[in-house]
C-alpha cells in the first residue's frame, strides 16, 4: 500500500510552480504554495487565478470547481511554512546553488518522512540531493509547460532514491491523470535532451543566414505537423532558460556540440531578447508576456510583392518521372490550372502514372473534396509522352526521378539541350547537391530545387531550394509557383537536408543513441516526445515509418557534409538496417509490426 499524499508544497511560483499548485489542487489535494516575499506570492497567486479564470471561460473548468481549487491552496512566505507536508516540490530557476541552499533548509524544516522533489529539467538531481540528510528521499519529478494540460512527468531517480519513494511517486502522477516516464539521472532527461539539441540546431541555422526565422519555423510546422517551429517555441520557452539548459547539458552530457549553445543565442540574452517575456526575441510581440507577434524590421515584406520580383509567367509545366512523387506532383499541378506534359520511360509507365493520378483525384470526389467537373478538367490537361522532346515548349520542369546524381544530371544536360530559353528547370531532390545538376547544364541560373513532400497532394509545404547560382528571378518564379499551388514555399540554400530534414533526423538520430544506451525504451521516448512536446509522432514510430535505410542515407549525407561528430549516424540504425529491419516496410524496425 503506497502512502497518500493529502498535503504537498510548492516552492517557487513561477508559471511553472503554478501550473503545478493547479495541478494538485485541481485533483483535491491541499497545497501549501512558498513564495520568497509577498510581491512574488502576489504574483504567483495571480497566476494561478489568471489560468483558472481563463479555464472557466473556455468551459473546461466550473466555476464551483475553481472556487473549490482556489480554497484547497494556502500561500506563505518562506520554507517554514512546509513543516508538516508529505511532499514538497521545487520549481525555482535553475541554478545548483540556489536549489542546493533550499533543499538543505527544507531537510531542516520538514518531516523525517517528506519526500523531496525537484522540478528541474536540466540540472542533476543526485547533486541537488546531496545537499540533504536523506538523499533517498529525493527525487526528480519534471512537469511540462503549461503544467495543467501537458499529460507528461519525468520521474527522475538517482543511484540511491528509494524505490518505495519512486513507487509512491508514480502512483501520485496517475492520480494526477499524468502519464510517467521513469529514467535515470542524466542531463536533460528524455524530452530536454532530445528537444534543445534540434532547437540549438534551429538557431544556428537562423544565425548562418541559411533562412529566415519565419521560413524555419514554417518548414518544422508544415513538414513535419509539429505545434510550434523551433524559434517561436525558443521565445516561448525564455532564451535565458533555453541558454541555461543547453549549457547545463553540454557541461554534464559529455560536451557534445550538439548542446553547446550557439554564440547568437547568449548575445540575444545579454541583450535583454528574452522571447516573449521581455515582449522580444527571436520575434517582437505585443508587449511583454504578450503571444501576439507584431512586425518589425525583419519581417518580410508582402508575399504579393517579393512574388513581382522578376517571376517568370508560367503556363505549361513538364514533370518527369513515374513514381509516387511524379505522381503527386502532376496532381497538384493539374487541379491548380496548368497545363502539364507527363514525361516517363515509355507508354507502360505512362499509363500506370495515369491510371494513379485518376485514383487519387476519383478518391477526392468520393470524398467530397473535389467535383467531378474540377475532376475531369484536371485530367483534360495533362498529355503523357514517353520523350522529353514534348517538353520543347514548357515554361517550367518539375524532375522526380530516382535519388541518384548520375541520372540527375545526364536528365538536365538533355533538358539543357531540349527546352527553350527562360526555362526554369526544378529537382525535386531531397539529398542531393542541386549545384550538382545545375552545372550539368549551361543555365545553372535557371536551376532551383523545389523539394515537395510526400503525399504531394496533400502535405502544404514545398523547400525553394537556390544554389550560389541561381538567379533571384528563377527563385522567385519558384515562390510564385508554391504560392499558385496553394502550397508555403520556404527559401533556403542548397545544403545537404535543407530545413525539414537537416534539423529532423538529427533528432531521430539522437533518440536512438538515447535507446542504444540502453538510458530509456523506446516505448518511454516516444511518449516523452508525444506528451512532453506535442509531437504528433514518437522518433521511433516516425522512423519506422520513413524506413531506417531511408533515414540512414539521410544522416549518412548529413554527417558527410557537415562533418559534425554528434551528426554520426547511430550503430544502432546501422546494425538494424544491415539486419533488414528497415521499419514498417519490412514489417520489423523498432517495433515488430507483423501483427499490425
Amino acid at each position: 500500500m503506497g502512502r497518500d499524499f493529502s498535503t504537498v508544497g510548492v516552492v517557487g511560483l513561477g508559471t511553472m510552480g503554478a501550473g503545478i499548485v493547479e495541478v494538485f489542487a485541481r485533483n483535491g489535494i491541499d497545497v501549501v504554495a512558498v513564495e520568497i516575499s509577498e510581491p512574488a506570492l502576489e504574483r504567483g497567486r495571480a497566476t494561478l487565478t489568471g489560468s483558472t479564470d481563463r479555464a472557466v471561460a473556455k468551459g473546461k473548468l466550473a466555476a464551483a470547481d475553481r472556487d473549490a481549487l482556489h480554497e484547497r491552496v494556502h500561500f506563505a512566505v518562506g520554507l517554514d511554512a512546509l513543516h508538516s507536508v508529505d511532499l514538497v516540490i521545487e520549481a525555482v530557476p535553475e541554478h545548483l546553488d540556489l536549489k542546493q541552499r533550499i533543499f538543505a533548509e527544507l531537510d531542516r524544516v520538514c518531516r523525517p518522512e517528506t519526500i523531496l522533489a525537484t522540478n528541474t529539467s536540466s540540472l542533476s538531481v543526485t547533486e541537488i540531493s546531496v545537499a540533504t540528510s536523506r538523499p533517498n528521499q529525493v527525487i526528480g519529478i519534471h512537469f511540462f509547460n503549461p503544467a495543467p494540460v501537458m499529460k507528461l512527468v519525468e520521474v527522475v531517480r538517482t543511484v540511491v532514491t528509494s524505490p518505495e519513494v519512486v513507487a509512491d511517486v508514480e502512483a501520485l502522477c496517475a492520480r494526477l491523470g499524468k502519464v510517467d516516464v521513469t529514467i535515470n539521472d542524466r542531463a536533460g532527461f528524455i524530452a530536454n535532451a532530445l528537444l534543445f539539441g534540434y532547437l540549438n540546431h534551429a538557431v544556428g541555422m537562423f544565425e548562418s543566414h541559411y533562412a529566415t526565422r519565419e521560413d524555419i519555423d514554417a518548414a518544422m510546422k508544415l513538414g513535419c505537423g509539429l505545434p510550434m517551429g523551433p524559434l517561436a517555441l525558443m521565445d516561448l520557452i525564455g532564451l535565458d532558460t533555453a541558454y541555461e539548459i543547453l549549457d547545463t547539458m553540454y557541461r554534464r552530457g559529455g560536451r557534445d556540440r550538439r548542446h553547446a549553445p550557439v554564440p547568437l543565442l547568449k548575445q540575444m540574452v545579454t541583450a535583454g531578447l528574452l522571447g516573449r517575456k521581455s515582449g522580444r526575441g527571436f520575434y517582437t510581440y505585443e508587449r511583454p508576456g504578450s503571444p501576439k507577434v507584431v512586425p518589425d524590421e525583419a519581417t518580410p515584406v508582402a508575399a504579393e510583392a517579393a512574388l513581382a520580383d522578376g517571376a517568370r509567367a508560367i503556363a505549361k509545366v513538364g514533370v518527369v518521372g513515374s513514381g509516387t512523387m511524379a505522381t503527386g506532383i502532376i496532381e497538384v499541378f493539374a487541379k491548380a490550372g496548368y497545363e502539364i506534359v507527363s514525361v516517363t520511360r515509355g507508354a507502360e509507365k505512362s499509363a500506370t502514372v495515369c491510371e494513379a493520378v485518376k485514383t487519387s483525384l476519383n478518391k477526392g470526389v468520393v470524398r467530397g473534396k473535389l467535383a467531378e467537373a474540377d475532376r475531369d478538367a484536371a485530367l483534360g490537361r495533362i498529355s503523357w509522352s514517353g520523350t522529353l522532346d514534348h517538353l520543347a515548349d514548357v515554361d517550367l520542369v518539375v524532375e522526380a526521378v530516382v535519388e541518384e546524381l548520375s541520372v540527375k544530371k545526364a536528365l538536365f544536360a538533355s533538358l539543357d539541350e531540349i527546352c527553350k530559353p527562360g526555362v526554369v528547370l526544378a529537382t525535386t531532390t531531397s539529398s542531393l547537391p542541386v549545384i550538382d545538376v545545375a552545372m550539368a547544364t549551361q543555365r545553372p541560373a535557371d536551376v532551383v530545387g523545389l523539394h515537395f513532400f510526400n503525399p504531394a497532394p496533400v502535405m502544404p509545404l514545398v523547400e525553394v531550394v537556390r544554389t550560389i547560382r541561381t538567379s533571384p528571378e528563377a527563385t522567385a518564379t519558384a515562390r510564385a509557383v508554391c504560392a499558385a499551388l496553394g502550397k508555403t514555399g520556404v527559401v533556403c540554400g542548397d545544403r545537404s537536408g535543407f530545413i525539414v530534414n537537416a534539423l529532423l533526423f538529427p533528432y531521430l538520430n539522437d533518440a536512438v543513441k538515447m535507446l542504444e544506451a540502453s538510458y530509456s525504451t523506446a516505448d518511454d521516448i516516444d511518449h516523452a516526445m508525444k506528451l512532453g512536446c506535442g509531437y504528433p509522432m514518437g522518433p521511433f514510430e516516425l522512423l519506422d515509418v520513413v524506413g531506417l535505410d531511408v533515414s540512414l542515407a539521410i544522416q549518412r549525407e548529413l554527417y558527410l557534409e557537415l562533418r559534425e561528430p554528434g551528426f554520426a549516424p547511430a550503430p544502432l540504425l546501422e546494425h538494424l538496417v544491415t539486419a533488414g529491419y528497415l521499419g514498417r516496410k519490412t514489417r520489423r524496425g523498432f517495433r515488430d509490426h507483423s501483427h499490425r
